[in-house]
């Protein structure tokens, strides 16, 4: 029964922000680290940003370190992922996963003029 949806992505311009946003359910949210990836086409799934149950951000990405941010609202039982100053080598699909070794069916973000 664990679920996890992600939303907020579509086509945004170099330099724009998105936010993407986790919500899960099916499990006890405030007791699993949750982790963001990406896969483009053409290429291996990558990890973009982890935070852990205490809210601290962990893992953070060199290519996005400084233009992503991730938190968490446990009362929302949602995480999410500001994503700021894009680039087109940031397109990909977006999935969230919990540590269990869930993941959602992901979210598209195009980075394009």
């Amino acid at each position: 029964q664990v679920q996890l949806v992600e939303s907020g992505g579509g086509l945004v311009q170099p330099g724009g922000s998105l936010r993407l946003s986790c919500l899960a359910s099916g499990f006890s949210f405030s007791l699993h680290s949750m982790t963001w990836y990406r896969q483009a086409p053409g290429k291996e799934r990558e990890l973009v940003a982890g935070i852990n149950i205490l809210g601290v951000t962990t893992n953070i990405a060199g290519s996005v370190k400084g233009r992503f941010t991730i938190s968490r609202d446990n009362a929302k039982n949602t995480v999410y992922l500001q994503m700021n100053s894009l680039k087109p080598e940031d397109t990909a699909v977006y999935f969230c996963r919990q540590a269990g070794g869930y993941w959602g069916r992901g979210t598209q973000v195009t980075v394009s003029s």
